[in-house]
């Protein structure tokens, strides 16, 4: 029986050297199932690669190999990037050695949900430079040649539009990943939609809330989880969230966004308006439960 194409391209992948002792960054989902990975480097050197740790909720990994005085990638900034600059991806496109391509930064930001992949947490950056299956986990580099993101081939159907998870995302991801062999999610367990009137209308009719909304715009609750951060602090279905840590907040992707800038254990201040009146819920996020533990 010949072996899916699938199985065959999984685990293949790039990825990029970010420290001079071996540390490597690559996607969670080109590491994933194995604790051990083949590193082949540009001069065709290979190591033995041990996964330290993954994070499928931004797809990042971070990966070490036994080695001394490595070339390092220059980081830049994702943040301060506008759409019409050069982008560069660098990888290992469908088996095929160190493949460049060029084009520019299309769009900052696109949310998860946008993206189709909604169980992520990371505002993407959008390319049409190629990034193609084996490109996945390479770098993502601006004009100076720094890198600003890590290419991910998540949409197999998106034809001339590449992701990017922004590198200040993954740092932050890699030193969690460093220091405690994972990363930790600020959750407070809420199902959340952005209301439109066409979605305010339906929620009326089928009666899923037990009162009427009277507004087309905002962020409303859905459904609260039981023993939840969320709703130790009051929080009810149907609250509609209007403030985040101070941050007026239009979309749930917005929410989201708050919520993972936000510290665990710490106070989130988030306004809400319940069928009228206006007040103020202090959450103390919590850690985002694992599968295992769900």
């Amino acid at each position: 029986v010949p072996i899916p194409r699938e199985h065959l391209e999984r685990g293949t992948g790039s990825g990029f050297i970010i420290s001079t002792d071996g540390l490597l960054l690559t996607n969670a989902h080109v590491v994933e199932g194995t604790t051990q990975v083949k590193v082949t480097l540009k001069n065709g050197q290979t190591y033995q690669g041990k996964v330290l740790g993954v994070d499928n909720m931004t797809d990042v990994a971070l990966v070490k190999i036994e080695a001394e005085n490595l070339p390092t990638v220059t980081f830049g900034k994702a943040e301060t990037l506008t759409p019409g600059e050069w982008a560069i991806a660098i990888g290992n496109p469908l088996g095929l050695d160190n493949t460049v391509t060029v084009g520019i930064i299309s769009a900052l930001g696109r949310t998860s949900s946008e993206v189709g992949v909604p169980d992520k947490r990371v505002r993407f950056i959008q390319t049409d430079a190629a990034i193609n299956p084996g490109n996945s986990g390479g770098p993502l580099l601006n004009a100076k040649g720094e890198v600003i993101g890590i290419n991910t081939a998540i949409r197999a159907d998106a034809q001339g539009l590449g992701f990017a998870i922004p590198i200040e995302t993954a740092q932050k991801v890699a030193g969690q990943l460093s220091s405690k062999g994972k990363a930790e999610h600020p959750y407070i367990g809420i199902q959340m939609v952005t209301l439109t009137p066409e979605l305010r209308q339906q929620l009326n009719e089928t009666k899923e809330l037990n009162f009427n909304i009277d507004q087309n715009e905002g962020v409303i609750v859905l459904r609260v989880v039981e023993n939840s951060p969320a709703q130790k602090a009051g929080m009810q279905p149907g609250d509609i969230i209007e403030t985040v840590a101070g941050n007026p907040v239009k979309t749930a992707a917005d929410v989201q966004q708050g919520v993972e800038t936000s510290a665990i254990g710490g106070n989130l201040e988030i306004e809400i308006n319940r069928r009228g009146k206006q007040q103020t819920l202090t959450v103390q996020p919590g850690v985002f439960p694992s599968k295992s533990s769900e």
